[in-house]
């Protein structure tokens, strides 16, 4: 199969200043039609999720490359990049896996109010796999290196073979989202896509969710079974958050969550437990034993009163796997609605957690309303945030499987 090794076009010089930043607002205002938009990011590098690398393509414009953190070195938004969005704000935004960028992108004042995820497309159109290479690969016979993928973006300079990558990211998706839009009208799914790219945009509004103790995704947790070895983790979690924050670094790149569980869920955990963990061993993590140690006795020294409880009040359904011994007609219920997403996962060709989120329909299986009838059962679907194209499908079946 031919490699895409190269744009048509010659890679552009990277917008790195404001008089340049000007030259590429004008480029996009005389440009017309839908842009692609791309950004790469340093994830397992760096803190922040900011973007590094920002990439436009536009008929009349070409592909256009810049650089937010020669914009912005301290990380501040410039109200300059609000400007760039004028220009494109009525434009559709093709953007592959969309919930990926629109955060880093709304940082920079950037918030598309239409979009196509080309992602998300041909998952409704029955992909096997929606990576971006292999989408190309099926449309245009064409294979899209990603050995750049997940390499750190905020390397600068940024090597001329990263920035062939980064443009290649953008030249053939205006081409993708035509055919893709084709064959979504083709099988009757146009209006599915539109409902689901409108809700994306939505979201992409919205200010960032903060979790509520964002400490216990902490990977490995499940090991720390006490209430003084979750104040411990949350403890040292707290520190390395600080200390990855200061630095602008990935937190498991100073230490790894496994290391934090592990040292956690020793009882009365010290230095010498401490010395035991191999991931506090790394020169990364061993200049900062005095904050290990610190948390350890903040920790240590909290009252049972202040502890975090081993378990946290929800009003999410328990995990189904329990449902059998604790409520058997949930259970039931549980095991009907599976089969219901199959049957029309298979009869759509659409994933089933496109259908209808799992989420909701086993908050429905848990818990149904009453009456359970199809007028509740659709407005409880519509409550927790179910698309009118989704519970046209699901509702009468799901109804009829409680």
């Amino acid at each position: 199969m031919p490699v895409l090794a190269a744009p048509a076009d010659p890679v552009p010089p990277v917008v790195a200043d404001a008089a340049a930043l000007e030259a590429t607002i004008d480029a996009l205002a005389n440009a017309t039609g839908p842009i692609a938009v791309d950004a790469e990011r340093a994830h397992g590098y760096r803190y922040s999720a900011r973007a590094y690398l920002l990439q436009f393509r536009r008929a009349g414009a070409g592909t256009l490359l810049l650089d937010p953190l020669a914009l912005s070195p301290d990380g501040i938004t410039l109200a300059d990049l609000r400007d760039l969005a004028a220009p494109i704000q009525d434009a559709e935004w093709i953007i592959h896996a969309a919930t990926q960028d629109t955060p880093c992108l709304a940082e920079l004042g950037l918030i598309p109010t239409r979009l196509f995820d080309t992602e998300l497309a041909g998952r409704l159109l029955g992909f096997p796999r929606v990576g971006l290479g292999a989408l190309i690969e099926h449309y245009f016979g064409l294979k899209l290196l990603k050995e750049h993928s997940a390499a750190d973006w905020s390397t600068r300079p940024l090597p001329a073979d990263w920035l062939t990558y980064a443009a290649l990211d953008v030249e053939l998706l205006i081409e993708l989202r035509d055919r893709q839009a084709e064959e979504l009208a083709a099988a009757g799914k146009a209006d599915w896509a539109a409902q689901e790219f409108a809700h994306l945009a939505q979201r992409a509004a919205l200010p960032p969710l903060r979790r509520t103790d964002p400490w216990r995704r902490t990977s490995g947790i499940h090991a720390v079974r006490t209430a003084a070895g979750l104040a411990a983790l949350r403890e040292l979690w707290s520190a390395r958050d600080e200390i990855a924050r200061r630095l602008d670094k990935a937190p498991g790149r100073i230490v790894p969550d496994k290391a934090l569980a592990e040292l956690a869920a020793r009882p009365h955990p010290g230095r010498r437990d401490l010395h035991a963990v191999a991931g506090f061993q790394r020169r990364s993590a061993k200049r900062y034993e005095t904050n290990w140690l610190a948390a350890l006795e903040r920790a240590q020294a909290l009252p049972k009163a202040q502890l975090p409880p081993v378990h946290l009040a929800s009003d999410a359904p328990p995990p189904p796997r329990s449902w059998e011994g604790r409520d058997p007609e949930a259970f039931a219920r549980h095991q009907r609605m599976r089969a219901v997403m199959t049957e029309l996962s298979e009869k759509y060709d659409v994933p089933a957690e496109n259908i209808c989120t799992p989420e909701y329909w086993r908050r429905l299986a848990w818990q149904p309303p009453t009456p359970a009838d199809e007028p509740t059962v659709d407005a409880f679907l519509a409550d927790l945030g179910a698309r009118p194209w989704q519970r046209e499908l699901v509702v009468a079946p799901l109804t009829a499987a409680l």
